[in-house]
């Protein structure tokens, strides 16, 4: 086993510590969300913690480490009567990524439950992480049904496991830690909110920083023993520490005043709900506690609404966490009055534009109350694409997208197997039952009905005598269950000069931000390939992270010719090298073009060559048609009969207006398969 770095040797990265080593303290805070880029010694502090956490005590031989001096009354092991007890550290334990819901929650021996009336249980990793860590590495790719079971078993402080009938409940009370990196993908903001805390990471941009970083790595892999004997000291300072908060956590007082600040921060920002001001009141007494106090300061209130809040701020999916320190502490000195008797009482009248007054935070960028797609773009081009004077036809500046607005839904044809989402039906482990099989592996989802019509006419045979029914591993059934699959939407982009038009090119972009949000919600894998001048690249390769597609849409550039079979060839590449990699998502290609095609010898024969590709291949496309103005050449319309697809215009893409654009795109797409 290797030694794991010392917790008090982390170079930097103060408010991570401080956040892991809050819900030491007090477990209630809710967890700790780390987000930030790879190499940033996430994994690296939250394996480290484990080791400062106290012993604990348990019951000798219970499998749910229950506590001697106040066991579980319904633990699947008990009930536990005066027995021996055994100190062991505390654990942390791993979910994997790749992990089943059986893995997590525990596994009921179906068989057994049937035929002998037992409630057979193996423990899963909640049950290991009980009055320990439970640590997610890359939470926000893990499936959602899982981190719904997860979020749900932290809140309630229990993990229930139900199959047909058949129930069991133990404690999972664990400090729960999930670290991710945004450019992979974001968690879906109910998620985000059940995390109490959350800290963004960074690396230091500090020489000296960087460099004792690489020092003190190298010195641990040289030698791991010696290297954890010299911050053995420090290791110590910090448990006693932890042991000592925990014990004045109960005396730490919450006066009025302090939570009225706290009431009034969540108001101010707007945050939803009242969870956020359960967790920061939870994490102010645990900072005083940390700090030694028995009272709740205002200093207290401001560090924990720096943790507590960032990540609630969100207001849509592309909103980065964060928080204004200014109006934080002029909401904080507002309401700094003794118990809430300060000059803002009930009688008072405060200033409606200042901080307590309702005002919105902060916006980038102007606001003078235009659509966004009106904001004049410098060096706008002309109707016909050319550049003003002065610049290139191939780097015309690129222009805002106007205002996003809700799609209709676009799926792929056929019952897929691909990753959970909820966008095109698929086999899933969760949704509808829709028949039963002969389990292939673990038995997951039992089909009652099924299992017994396989096992009723060998009963006989079987020697049946009482009420029980005699059950043998070959009648088992697996629900065979109908849900929704993430796609990969693959946005094939027209950059070119026809395209630049200041007018189209921002509802252009504005109507691909509008999918990329449906995406989002959808839990598809993007991709953006883009072509414009003599060639096409991959703006973004295949990615679960929508937010990045957002961000290089925004700074796409346009001008020059349009290689429409370029772009085409690049994204059937892009889907080919895909496929080997996910063989099980199936792809939605979104071209949005106005269907032109020139440079090069013969570009609309060519472009119809390379879109017939992916109609032989039988992969489901839409046309988004960007043609405007009173004469229209129907070019997109015929592109999407080469693809196999259907065209739809972009006034047409809104949700309200789009009557029918499934049952088009499955239909034909259905056809060219």
């Amino acid at each position: 086993m290797s030694t794991p770095f010392p917790f008090t040797a982390v170079v930097g990265q103060d408010d991570l510590r401080l956040a892991l080593l809050l819900n030491a303290v007090s477990p209630a805070v809710g967890g700790v969300l780390v987000r930030g880029e790879k190499g940033t010694a996430k994994s690296t502090a939250v394996r480290a913690l484990s080791a400062l956490l106290p012993a604990v005590d348990v019951v000798t031989g219970c499998r749910f480490s229950c506590d001697p001096g106040a066991p579980d009354p319904a633990c699947p092991d008990g009930p536990h009567e005066v027995e021996a007890s055994t100190t062991r550290p505390a654990r942390m334990v791993e979910l994997p990524v790749g992990a089943s819901e059986d893995r997590l929650v525990g596994a009921l021996d179906i068989e057994r439950a049937l035929s002998e009336g037992v409630k057979a249980f193996e423990p899963g990793l909640l049950a290991d992480a009980h009055r320990g860590i439970l640590y997610v590495d890359e939470v926000n790719l893990l499936h959602d049904h899982l981190v719904d079971l997860l979020l749900d078993a932290a809140a309630m402080g229990a993990s229930y496991v139900e199959r047909e009938g058949v129930s069991v409940r133990h404690a999972a009370r664990f400090l729960l830690v999930g670290t991710m990196n945004p450019e992979e993908g974001e968690l879906r903001p109910q998620l985000l909110d059940r995390f109490g805390l959350t800290v963004e990471v960074a690396a230091s941009r500090e020489p000296d920083q960087r460099v004792e970083v690489v020092r003190r790595r190298l010195a641990h892999d040289d030698d791991p023993a010696a290297f954890v004997a010299r911050w053995a000291d420090e290791e110590a300072e910090v448990r006693a520490r932890i042991v000592a908060a925990r014990a004045l956590l109960p005396s730490v007082r919450l006066g009025d005043g302090a939570l009225r600040q706290i009431a009034a921060t969540c108001a101010a920002f707007e945050v939803d709900g009242m969870r956020a001001d359960i967790v920061m009141a939870r994490t102010a007494t645990a900072l005083a506690a940390w700090a030694g106090r028995t009272d709740v300061l205002a200093e207290d209130v401001r560090q924990a609404a720096l943790l507590a809040l960032p990540h609630r701020r969100r207001r849509n999916p592309f909103d980065a966490p964060g928080l204004d320190e200014d109006k934080l502490d002029e909401t904080l000195e507002e309401f700094s009055g003794s118990d809430g008797e300060g000059d803002n009482g009930p009688d008072d009248d405060p200033d409606p534009d200042g901080p307590g007054g309702g005002g919105q935070p902060p916006q980038e960028g102007p606001d003078d109350g235009s659509p966004a797609g009106d904001v004049p773009a410098q060096g706008e081009p002309s109707e016909d694409g050319q550049a003003p004077a002065g610049q290139s036809a191939g780097e015309q500046s690129p222009v805002r997208s106007a205002e996003p607005f809700r799609t209709k839904v676009l799926s792929v044809p056929g019952l897929g197997e691909g990753a959970a989402g909820r966008r095109s039906r698929a086999r899933t482990e969760h949704g509808r039952t829709t028949g039963s099989r002969r389990p292939r592996g673990t038995l997951t989802k039992l089909h009652l009905a099924a299992t017994v019509q396989a096992a009723a006419p060998h009963q006989l045979a079987r020697g049946r005598s009482g009420r029980g029914l005699v059950v043998r591993r070959d009648d088992l059934r697996q629900a065979t269950r109908e849900g929704r699959e993430g796609n990969l939407v693959l946005f094939v982009v027209d950059a070119s000069g026809s395209m630049a038009a200041r007018q189209r090119m921002s509802a252009v972009k504005g109507a691909v931000l509008s999918l990329l949000l449906d995406a989002y919600q959808r839990r598809d894998k993007v991709g953006l390939v883009t072509f414009r001048g003599s060639a096409a690249e991959v703006a973004l390769p295949p990615t679960s992270s929508v937010d990045a597609a957002a961000v290089r849409l925004e700074s796409l550039p346009t001008g020059g010719r349009t290689p429409l079979s370029a772009g085409l060839l690049r994204a059937h590449e892009v889907l080919r090298v895909e496929r080997l990699r996910d063989s099980a998502r199936r792809p939605l290609v979104v071209l949005v073009t106005d269907g032109r095609a020139t440079g090069g010898p013969e570009p609309v024969a060519t472009a119809g060559r390379a879109a017939r590709l992916f109609a032989a291949d039988g992969v489901a496309s839409v046309v988004v048609d960007c043609e405007s103005g009173p004469v229209r050449l129907g070019l997109a319309g015929q592109l999407a009969g080469e693809l196999g697809g259907t065209a739809v215009t972009l006034d047409a893409l809104r949700a309200d207006s789009l009557a029918g654009l499934v049952r088009d795109v499955q239909g034909t797409s259905r056809r060219a398969a």
